[in-house]
């Protein structure tokens, strides 16, 4: 072995310099303007907390005011007088079970019946919200609502 037949085993290779124009671009690495852009910065702990709390006070987005209730799924009366028969149980599941309703999140979801349509058969109505004219047309047509 002669020293002009020795060979490095990886190539030369050029560190990178951070922060000073260079091949980094824009901002080489240091975020945005500010403070924290600057040669020299030094975040005090005041400043620090303040920007550890920005997260919480943003509020939940876009909707800040959505409720987390569950809604009702709304059904109406002309609905239950094509699903059932006369004298038929109407809950929640049975709803799912004739397809009057889909499941929401893999839940049966929680149902409201509204008084929109006729009934000619009596039901019985049990675990679901009902509207006062939807309770009016079930007994007169004979039902009766469980609640």
């Amino acid at each position: 072995m002669q020293f002009h037949t020795l060979k490095r085993v990886h190539a030369n290779k050029k560190s990178t310099q951070v922060g000073r124009g260079g091949k980094r671009g824009k901002t080489s690495g240091r975020g945005g303007k500010g403070q924290t852009a600057r040669s020299g910065h030094k975040m005090y702990p005041q400043i620090r907390d303040m920007i550890k709390r920005i997260p919480k006070l943003r509020g939940r987005g876009k909707q800040s005011f959505k409720s987390f209730q569950e809604a009702y799924t709304p059904v109406n009366l002309r609905a239950l007088e094509t699903a059932f028969v006369s004298g038929g149980a109407v809950t929640p599941e049975t709803l799912l079970a004739g397809k009057v309703i889909s499941l929401q999140s893999g839940n049966v979801p929680k149902v409201k019946i509204l008084g929109t349509g006729t009934v000619t058969k009596a039901f019985i109505v049990s675990g679901c919200a009902i509207s006062a004219s939807a309770k009016a047309a079930i007994e007169k047509a004979g039902g009766r609502v469980a609640v």
